[in-house]
């Protein structure tokens, strides 16, 4: 029997011993905490996080943990968190670095917009 998304996602943080595991397990904790009907799922063998559509995925890399947002382009962003995949016309991302201090009331929001527009239809 398969692992279910959120064992799958344990053992990714799991796997990470060093402060990418940290930050990709706060991430997840931080959208669990903006919105408790979040759905975890595992495709494209990373973290993916839904409700009535895709809102997130959580990857890492060497030198970042990656939250790219489905629809990214279409959110507004008043506290700057985008960084990444900016050229696109739709995802848009954020990169985590390893000192970087997370702007959790800024991410929570950021999380919450990305489930209303879900929920928008559009």
């Amino acid at each position: 029997m398969a692992d279910s998304p959120s064992r799958l996602i344990d053992a990714r943080i799991k796997s990470l011993d060093d402060w990418r595991g940290k930050t990709l397990s706060r991430v997840r904790a931080l959208i669990k905490e903006a919105d408790p009907e979040v759905v975890e799922e595992w495709k494209w063998n990373v973290p993916v996080w839904s409700h009535d559509g895709l809102i997130c995925t959580g990857e890492a890399y060497k030198n970042v943990v990656k939250m790219t947002f489905a629809k990214g382009a279409a959110l507004q962003d008043p506290a700057g968190l985008f960084n990444s995949s900016l050229q696109g016309n739709t995802r848009r991302a954020i990169d985590f670095r390893e000192d970087d201090v997370i702007d959790e009331k800024s991410l929570k929001s950021l999380i919450r917009a990305a489930v209303t527009l879900n929920q928008s239809g559009a």
